[in-house]
């Protein structure tokens, strides 16, 4: 999530108050790492992942399935055991945005050799076994993206209103036409939702979702903006394959993934920001929430594709610039401080700005974009990072392994061969929103670049031969269904596995690690093609051939209970789900499951 501190929070209005210091002093902290650390050089890529999981509680004898809020004891526990015992501890864990969410992430990050992709799911499964260990009875860990029947203050007080999230509703049989929820004890619910629509008004709505993450070290800041910008072509694509949210308040909708959601309920832009009144209060128009997809490419290469208009602040990227810092990472910056920091702690407002980097973390880590561009920390060794957030979590370590590993390859990949998926970020927006759609990973089509091999990234740091006119950019891509850009498709595009797949050729790879990168390949091949369903699409599937499913878009608690049951028992290899997995699946019961219903 953004930067989680502790100290004592300001109120909304006391934050306000500090939000220039805050701004001003970000950006002298951010040119204070850039310049001690702007020729750093690391040799090895190191990476890791972050995945997020939901505390939930089963009471079987009235089959209902609660979220336990009890994040905070379990986080103090677990680094109790881990870290604090020992710093080599193979585990860390963080907390996140909900009481009944908790983070875990590897307790160093992997290496750049081949074996490293052989210990991922490994360590997933000792996350999933060290949290389950000190649960109660009848309590579970899962790795659910969103809960299907969930029901933040500073969002609000700055919008001046309610978030406002309007989910579509999936129309079955006997869903009502129009659907249409009344609210009578809330006019403002009344007034704010659609015809046809699920209603959120809660920044819990979004941020309560889980999700699936990973951070990769560049080599270089100019390896870390290339890679930046490549992977931001593949965020959709990724979500899409990766879907894993289809319910929400209680009803079927008719989308697969989270990201609308939470870019609708973290949206703390006011009406004259949203275009809805003259600009009076405020300084800027801005186009879209802060949690959404990135605004502009970093590299040289990715500059001719920049094609969405940029809101920056001016007096931030003109000291940018007069500070020796290039036109593209100036804007990139500039956009990202024309937001005001949400939380701000009394014990954190005076900083030494050549020593912390708080204030510009506070900005940083609350622009909740499809890619994250992360200077190093200052006085430390790490180099610059980018993060890769656009999927969802998945029921199993197994498919999380995979989604992780899919993606790491894929930067090996991209920098091995010099791949270019450059396309205008217009046309990568557009994706974004189709991603987002039920079934899109077998219905949805996606703008996307044909010649991936073409010499417009001759080099990280220049451009090659990259075209200029517009006319030709709208030649270098075309719409692709997901089946085609993964698996490829003859005389049309080669395909991201097969090219994964002649890149190992060519590596030396062990036989273990060999076999389980080509499991984890087949998931991610076989999801693309529809040989095997997305979460989104089984968990659909579970509802709509649940005995008490009325074809209405309501799920009912005891089928709520039932899902996440399942999930459950899936995730801890307590019972099968080939058509979920597949056969590659590996079934080594390993977990030490407390929610065994049978009791």
């Amino acid at each position: 999530m953004g930067l989680l501190s502790q100290g004592s929070p300001l109120s909304w209005e006391e934050t306000k108050r500090h939000a220039d210091h805050v701004r001003r002093h970000g950006i002298l902290q951010f040119l204070h790492i850039y310049h001690a650390v702007k020729d750093r050089h690391k040799d090895v890529l190191k990476w890791g992942d972050e995945v997020e999981y939901m505390l939930v509680s089963f009471d079987h004898e009235n089959k209902k399935v609660r979220l336990v809020l009890s994040g905070e004891k379990v986080l103090e526990t677990l680094q109790e055991k881990g870290e604090r015992t020992n710093p080599n501890h193979p585990t860390l864990w963080r907390p996140e945005y909900g009481s009944y969410m908790i983070e875990g992430t590897p307790g160093q990050p992997y290496g750049g050799t081949m074996s490293e992709f052989n210990t991922v799911e490994a360590n997933m499964r000792k996350r999933r076994k060290e949290a389950t260990s000190i649960l109660e009875e009848n309590q579970a860990l899962c790795t659910i993206t969103s809960f299907p029947s969930t029901l933040t203050r500073n969002i609000r007080h700055r919008r001046g209103e309610k978030v406002v999230i309007n989910v579509p509703i999936f129309k079955d049989k006997n869903t009502p036409s129009p659907f249409i929820e009344t609210f009578p004890e809330d006019d403002e619910a009344s007034r704010a939702s659609k015809p046809d629509h699920i209603y959120m008004d809660a920044m819990g709505f979004g941020m309560g979702n889980c999700c699936l993450q990973v951070t990769f070290q560049a080599c270089s800041i100019s390896e870390a903006r290339y890679l930046y910008d490549q992977l931001a072509t593949i965020c959709p694509i990724v979500m899409a394959l990766s879907a894993a949210s289809p319910f929400y308040r209680g009803y079927v909708s008719d989308i697969d993934c989270r990201w609308g959601v939470i870019s609708a309920s973290v949206d703390d832009r006011t009406r004259e920001e949203r275009g809805l009144e003259p600009l009076k209060n405020n300084n800027y128009r801005i186009s879209k929430s802060r949690y959404d997809s990135i605004d502009s490419y970093l590299s040289k290469c990715g500059e001719k594709y920049n094609d969405i208009d940029l809101t920056i602040d001016k007096e931030i990227y003109e000291q940018l610039l007069q500070e020796g810092i290039d036109h593209l990472l100036a804007q990139h910056v500039a956009h990202l401080f024309i937001r005001d920091p949400l939380t701000l702690f009394e014990e954190k407002i005076h900083l030494d700005d050549a020593n912390e980097s708080d204030h510009f973390e506070n900005i940083q880590s609350t622009n909740w974009q499809t890619m994250r561009f992360k200077p190093p920390p200052p006085n430390s060794d790490i180099g610059w990072r980018v993060e890769f957030r656009p999927m969802e979590v998945q029921l199993t370590d197994f498919e999380n392994s995979a989604y992780v590993v899919f993606v790491v390859l894929l930067t090996r990949v991209i920098l091995s061969y010099k791949l270019d998926f450059l396309i205008p970020l217009s046309k990568v927006d557009e994706n974004m929103k189709v991603a987002q759609k039920r079934d899109a990973v077998l219905q949805g089509m996606f703008y996307f670049r044909k010649d991936i091999c073409k010499g417009g990234n001759a080099v990280v740091d220049g451009c090659g031969k990259a075209q200029n006119s517009t006319e030709l950019a709208a030649e270098e891509y075309t719409l692709m269904s997901i089946d085609t850009i993964i698996n490829g498709k003859e005389g049309v595009f080669p395909g991201l596995i097969p090219i994964l797949n002649s890149y190992l050729e060519n590596m030396e790879v062990d036989v273990d690690t060999r076999c389980s990168i080509l499991n984890y390949l087949k998931l991610i091949k076989k999801r693309a093609s529809g040989e095997l369903m997305t979460v989104a699409r089984w968990m659909r599937e579970f509802i709509a051939n649940h005995p008490d499913y009325k074809q209405d878009s309501v799920i009912t608690d005891e089928m709520n209970y039932s899902l996440i049951l399942k999930c459950n028992q899936i995730a801890n290899e307590l019972c099968e789900c080939p058509e979920l997995l597949g056969s590659a699946f590996r079934k080594v019961k390993y977990s030490g499951s407390k929610t065994d219903s049978s009791n």
